[in-house]
C-alpha cells in the first residue's frame, strides 16, 4: 500500500522543523515540507523529505500542497516576538489568506485531518492586564479581545476551522501555543522571542565584556515558557485525540517574570548584568498563563519539562551558532 502523505507548512520554521523531524523518527510515512523561504535558510532540512518552496498566501500554492495529502499540520504564519507583531499588524493578519485557502485545498483534496496552529494571543486582553494572571481557560477567548492583529487572526482562523468541520466535515484540529522556545529557531534579527533574545543578549554581554542588558518593559511582566519538544508531543497528541473537538492550550504552566528568565540565562553565564529597561518598548500583556486543566482531562498529559532545563539547551544550542557567526560560518536567524 502506498504511505499517507502528510503536509507540514511552515516547516523551514522553528516548530515545523522540529515537526518534520519527529513525523520522520516514526517511520511509515510520507512527508512534504512547505515553506516560502529558499530551502537553504530552513534550520532543520532532510534529504529524504519532499521539500517545496511555495507562498502559501497563493490559493493555486495551497491546492499544490494539498494535493494527494492524507494529514496537513498548517503552521506556516508570517509571525515573530512582541517586536514584530506590534509593529507588523498588517502583515501578521494577512495570514488568513493561508489558513483560508489551506482549508479550501484540504477539502478539495479530500485531506482526512487538519491541524492549525492557534495562539494565546488569541485571549480576551482585558483578562491579561495583572502580572499575577490567573491562567487562562479555553473559554477564556470569548466574549472576544484578542491582541490586536495577530490575535485577531488567529481567532477569525479558529472559527473557520471549526465551521469547514461543521458544514463540510472536515476533520480538524487547534491548539493554542503559549511560548514555544528552544534550538533551531529565531534568534536575531527582530523576530525572536525572548527566551531566545535573553540568551543572545546575556551571550553578546558576556562576548562584548560590558555586562549590560537591556530588558522590554518593566521585567516584572509574567508568561510561561513551553519546551519545543513539548510541543511537538503535544501536536501530535492533539491530532490524534478523538476528544480534542475544540481549541485547546497547549503550552506550560510554570509561570516566571521576565526578570527570572534573565537570571536563569545569567547563571548560565557565569555572572549577573546591569539591567537597564526600555520602558517604551513594545512588551505585550502584563500577563499569561495557560490553564491546563482541559489538556489533563482529555490527554492525561500537559507540558512539564522544566523552564531551566530547556533554557538550558536552548542557550547552548544559540552560543554555538552566535561563535560560529562570529568566525564567519553562515547561519540561520
Amino acid at each position: 500500500m502506498t504511505k499517507p502523505l502528510i503536509v507540514v507548512t511552515g516547516a523551514g520554521g522553528f516548530i515545523g522543523g522540529h515537526l518534520v523531524a519527529a513525523l520522520r523518527r516514526s517511520g511509515d510515512v510520507r512527508i512534504r515540507a512547505v515553506d516560502i523561504r529558499s530551502e537553504h535558510d530552513w534550520y532543520q532540512r532532510f534529504p529524504d523529505v519532499e521539500s517545496l518552496q511555495l507562498d502559501l498566501r497563493l490559493r493555486e500554492a495551497c491546492f499544490e500542497t494539498c494535493q494527494g495529502a492524507t494529514d496537513v499540520y498548517q503552521l506556516a504564519a508570517d509571525m515573530g516576538g512582541m517586536g514584530f507583531i506590534e509593529s507588523h499588524k498588517a502583515e501578521c493578519m494577512l495570514s488568513v489568506m493561508i489558513n483560508t485557502h489551506m482549508l479550501l485545498a484540504a477539502r478539495e483534496h479530500g485531506v482526512k485531518r487538519f491541524f492549525y496552529s492557534s495562539s494565546a494571543c488569541a485571549y480576551n486582553v482585558e483578562l491579561q492586564r495583572a502580572a499575577q494572571v490567573v491562567p487562562l481557560k479555553e473559554a477564556d477567548a470569548y466574549p472576544a479581545l484578542p491582541e490586536d492583529g495577530y490575535g485577531w487572526e488567529k481567532l477569525f482562523s479558529e472559527r473557520m476551522c471549526r465551521h469547514f468541520t461543521e458544514d463540510f466535515g472536515l476533520y480538524t484540529r487547534v491548539a493554542r501555543f503559549h511560548n514555544v522556545y528552544g534550538p533551531f529557531g529565531t534568534w536575531d534579527g527582530g523576530r525572536e522571542k525572548a527566551p531566545a533574545a535573553i540568551c543572545r543578549k546575556v551571550i553578546e554581554a558576556a562576548e562584548s565584556g560590558e555586562h549590560v542588558i537591556d530588558i522590554w518593559g518593566t521585567g516584572e511582566q509574567t508568561r510561561s515558557f513551553m519546551y519545543v519538544d513539548d510541543c511537538i508531543h503535544g501536536i501530535r497528541t492533539i491530532m490524534d485525540s478523538p476528544a480534542v473537538t475544540e481549541p485547546i492550550n497547549l503550552g506550560s504552566s510554570e509561570l516566571v517574570t521576565i526578570n527570572q528568565l534573565v537570571t536563569i540565562a545569567e547563571r548560565f553565564a557565569g555572572f549577573q548584568l546591569e539591567r537597564r529597561y526600555d520602558l517604551g518598548a513594545p512588551k505585550g500583556v502584563n500577563g499569561r498563563n495557560s490553564d491546563n486543566t482541559l489538556i489533563r482531562e482529555k490527554l492525561g498529559w500537559e507540558p512539564s519539562l522544566p523552564l531551566e532545563q530547556g533554557l538550558r539547551h536552548t542557550y547552548d544550542w544559540i552560543y554555538a551558532q552566535f561563535r560560529a557567526r562570529r568566525s564567519g560560518q553562515r547561519v540561520a536567524v
